[in-house]
């Protein structure tokens, strides 16, 4: 395949393990380099796209799969997308990594403790979780499900978000997907 062409990175964890931080330093990276950059936050996609959806499962299911749409969009342009966006479910990545159909998809798993994202929860929706006010928060009132087939995985408590993105962006040399 031609290195022109874009991919998916898709970056999946808990609320607070560091995707949006990683995602907005592996678009910094490759900008630099001239590679035209998508970023998909999954905050940004509740506050727009899926701001009709609720947390339950299904709607999750749904939300991921708008991601994944948008994502194979804009990657078919040329684009390196970086999606981070929690995705729950082994379910709902293998229908996200299906959705990508040219195949030029890498799963990242940013993996944190649930203490450590707790302790880091600048926007309190782990205590607001605890107290009971809000339902189906991941890893509190719903299940998160770690990857056991990404082809990333970063470590937050061991890795820096500029590292991670070096890991990430070498890996996406290596495939060929950017120079």
């Amino acid at each position: 395949m031609k290195t022109d062409q874009g991919c998916v990175v898709w970056l999946t964890g808990i609320s607070g393990a560091g995707k949006s931080t990683i995602a907005e330093a592996i678009a910094g990276a490759l900008r630099n380099t001239g590679k035209p950059v998508f970023p998909v936050d999954g905050d940004d996609l509740r506050g727009g796209l899926s701001s009709d959806l609720s947390f339950t499962a299904a709607d999750r299911l749904e939300n991921m799969r708008r991601a994944a749409e948008l994502a194979h969009m804009a990657s078919k342009c040329g684009l390196v997308t970086v999606v981070s966006l929690i995705s729950p479910s082994a379910q709902g990545r293998q229908m996200v990594r299906e959705l990508v159909r040219h195949g030029r998809f890498a799963l990242v798993y940013v993996k944190t403790p649930i203490e450590v994202a707790e302790s880091r929860d600048v926007k309190g929706l782990y205590k607001k979780a605890r107290a009971g006010l809000i339902a189906n928060f991941t890893g509190i009132g719903s299940d998160y499900e770690a990857p056991g087939n990404s082809e990333i995985v970063i470590d937050t408590t061991t890795t820096t978000p500029d590292a991670a993105a070096a890991l990430i962006t070498t890996y996406l040399q290596g495939k060929g997907w950017v120079s």
